[in-house]
């Protein structure tokens, strides 16, 4: 029997379904990789920012992670939202086991600007997670963060993609060129070569969980086997597409339409 390709993402929840846990299982969906979900925190959000958040206890989402880690195969698995230091501490313990590649969302404010998750544990990701990772994918203002450089040009985001790997134990960094003018350009750094990921902006405001499916379409890939330039190459279309064909729902910045690919039209 043909092996069913397997991903995992451990991360919060969005009931409007545009970002976070919801976008990940859609994509997960969509590109043909059997998805599973581990929940730290409930988040009350919407197009227009969170409303509220409500972190799931320890013992339940060390619960969560053994049932699956126990029954089930995971051949590539994400991290997004992981609110606390106590959080990552447990995470940690737990995916330091797992032999498949590791993709990070490291998500830190919400598209609305909200932040998502607390000064200590931003300072353990970079210490903690970020060696465990096969990939991470900050946007400019994570980027600028994790660094501690201000990030103004493309030459800038090719410097942080290398200094997030060099000096952080990073497997690869993603650059997102999202924030900036002009073509959205990508970088990624490996440890030996940089690689270039462009594609024509889209004028939208519709961008609600599009970290969130990029990467979670990038772990998809990597669940099939693919390489990493390859899954980053075909995760950079999939999204484009998904922001292209993005929709007017909510009063604030719409969510990304995660059946793009399939020729699905707008609703504007």
């Amino acid at each position: 029997m043909k092996q069913i390709p397997c991903s995992l993402t451990i991360a919060g929840t969005d009931p409007s379904g545009g970002a976070g846990i919801h976008a990940d299982l859609k994509t997960f969906q969509e590109l043909k990789s059997y998805g599973m979900s581990v929940i730290t925190s409930v988040v009350a959000q919407n197009t227009t920012g969170v409303q509220d958040i409500h972190h799931v206890p320890l013992n339940m989402i060390e619960q969560q992670l053994d049932s699956v880690i126990t029954d089930m195969p995971v051949h590539a698995f994400k991290t997004g939202m992981i609110a606390n230091k106590d959080m990552m501490k447990m995470v940690v313990s737990k995916i330091s086991k797992l032999n498949a590649p590791y993709v990070m969302d490291p998500v830190m404010v919400a598209t609305s600007g909200d932040p998502l998750i607390e000064e200590e544990a931003r300072d353990f990701l970079r210490r903690e997670l970020l060696p465990l990772t096969t990939l991470v994918t900050p946007n400019i203002p994570e980027a600028e963060y994790l660094t501690g450089k201000n990030i103004e040009t493309v030459d800038d985001m090719k410097q942080a993609a290398e200094h997030i790997v060099e000096n952080f134990g990073a497997g690869a960094a993603l650059v997102k060129g999202g924030h900036l003018k002009g073509e959205a350009i990508d970088f990624l750094y490996d440890g030996s070569s940089l690689h270039t990921f462009s594609a024509k902006r889209i004028n939208t405001k519709n961008t609600h969980g599009t970290g969130c499916t990029y990467s979670a379409a990038i772990t998809a890939y990597l669940s099939q086997g693919l390489p990493l330039n390859e899954a980053v190459k075909k995760a950079k279309h999939f999204v484009t597409k998904a922001i292209q064909y993005s929709f007017s729902l909510g009063s604030g910045s719409g969510p990304t339409n995660h059946w793009a690919t399939r020729g699905a039209p707008s609703l504007d």
